[in-house]
């Protein structure tokens, strides 16, 4: 299909709440088509559609051999529509994050280790995962976009936000 430009931080549509996708057709194969073309270009571990300038619910996510997170455990390429989280106990973690839009800088967030997420697949059957550590995180970053929140919101101190290169040494690595 095509890879898309990435919407940066401060674009209006970043912060807005996505719309609930309302029929699986090839409207929206096409969509996640563009989604796919566009995270495998920027290797990155997931992509919402907010990102790509299209305010629906919808988010893909896959680590596998990616050179940005070379040090975390396989999460399977989903596609997860209309999702819905469900924290699974009070545990935080912290681990550095960043995004396609917000290129070049990381920052420690902290997430829940452990959650539930459910939703729907590209042919609307019904996804149930429950998910801890790296996989945990990969998902409430990418269903934050869908809420209009960008990571660096969720940081508790701005001391830990930086461009990736004067960072380096002091980012550990990321969980597993």
């Amino acid at each position: 299909m095509a890879v898309r430009p990435v919407l940066k931080m401060g674009e209006p549509l970043l912060r807005q709440v996505a719309v609930a996708v309302q029929r699986f057709d090839a409207q929206l194969t096409e969509l996640v088509a563009d989604m796919n073309d566009t995270m495998r270009a920027l290797s990155g571990a997931g992509l919402a559609a907010p990102q790509i300038g299209v305010s629906l619910r919808v988010v893909i996510f896959e680590v596998t051999s990616n050179p940005r997170y070379p040090d975390v455990a396989p999460i399977p390429y989903t596609v997860l529509v209309n999702p819905e989280l469900t924290s699974l106990g009070d545990e935080l973690e912290e681990g550095w994050e960043g995004c396609l839009s917000v290129p070049g800088l990381r920052g420690l967030v902290p997430r829940l280790r452990k959650l539930r997420y459910r939703g729907f697949d590209i042919e609307g059957k019904p996804i149930d995962r429950t998910v801890e550590g790296f996989h945990a995180r990969v998902v409430q970053h990418e269903v934050d976009h869908l809420d209009g929140i960008l990571y660096p919101q969720r940081m508790r101190d701005l001391r830990n936000f930086g461009f990736e290169e004067a960072l380096v040494g002091r980012m550990t690595p990321m969980p597993e």
